[in-house]
Formats: structure tokens, sequence, C-alpha cells
């Protein structure tokens, strides 16, 4: 992982303070947790592919105490799918106002959003990511959120970003 390089975003020592001060992890679906397709099956089902990797690193995050969320304007089904999968019971689809949704959560768990990180690749994640201590994009998010992002994977979304995320948090944190 590396800073996004801007003048006034953290240095890398900054961003591993930040990682290691995660106490929830927020995450969009599409572009991040998935590579951002979509698949449409002829009765018109669609199907998302998820990386295990990530899915492991997440595993990982919540046994080490961070707090997972899934939050999501995509429509519901796999998502809910496999949050179960990796016990993640957070988990909001269809979501308008995102970040509404996470400052509810936060308020219910008692996590300031300082300690909050959002990881997202498009427009609908940037004031998300902004209202974190941290905003995260994988390699491929647009350029946009690219520029406003605290730190960006090097890996792209659906390809190990997610997992890369985790096992920076876990390493920031003294725990890998």
């Amino acid at each position: 992982m590396t800073d996004n390089g801007s003048n006034d975003k953290p240095t890398p020592t900054a961003a591993r303070d930040a990682l290691a001060k995660v106490k929830l992890l927020s995450v969009d679906v599409d572009g991040v947790l998935t590579d951002g397709g979509i698949y449409y099956a002829d009765d018109g089902n669609t199907f998302r592919r998820f990386n295990a990797k990530d899915g492991m690193g997440l595993v990982l995050l919540r046994r080490a105490g961070v707090e997972v969320t899934i939050i999501s304007a995509g429509a519901p089904g796999a998502i809910e799918a496999r949050a179960r999968r990796l016990g993640i019971p957070h988990v909001f689809t269809e979501a308008h106002d995102k970040l509404a949704i996470l400052r509810d959560l936060c308020a219910e768990l008692g996590i300031d959003m300082a300690d909050a990180a959002h990881m997202g690749d498009d427009v609908n994640d940037i004031k998300l990511m902004a209202a974190t201590g941290l905003g995260i994009a994988p390699s491929d998010a647009l350029d946009t959120v690219l520029a406003c992002a605290d730190v960006v994977a090097r890996r792209p979304g659906g390809h190990g970003a997610v997992r890369e995320v985790c096992d920076a948090i876990l390493a920031a944190r003294g725990e890998v």
C-alpha cells in the first residue's frame, strides 16, 4: 500500500499510524470486494465474483477485534450471502446515504468516525472516505477517488486489494 502521493496526504509513517488506529473497516462491494463486473443470467439474476483472499483478510481482521461493515448501493442477495459466510453482521445494501449509515453504525458500536476507515472506488464513496480517519481505494478506483484517498492499495478491486488493506491494518497493529 502507498499513500496517494499528494502533499496534503499522510506520509507512509502517518498512514501506518492511522491503520493501527482502525477499529472499524467499512468496504464497498462493486469495484472493491469484486472487480466491478456484474453478470446477468438469462433469467435476469445477477452474479458477482468475490475474491477468497479478500474474504480471509476480513475474517482475520474480525478475529483481531476490528469491526467490519459492508455498505453498498448494490442490490441485496449475493452480498448478504457472502457476508454471512464471512461472519460479517453489519451489512447494508441498496444504500443511498452511505455516510448516514456509517455514522449511525459507529454511534451504535461506540466507535469514533476518526477510528473508522472506508475503502471505496467510486464517487458515492468519497464522502465516507473524507468523514473517516482513513480513506482507502483500490488501485483501479476512479481518478477522483484516488485523489481523495489517504492510502491506495497496489492491487485492483476484486483482486486482493481488500486483503492488502486487512494485512496492512494487522501489521500496523503488530498482529501479524
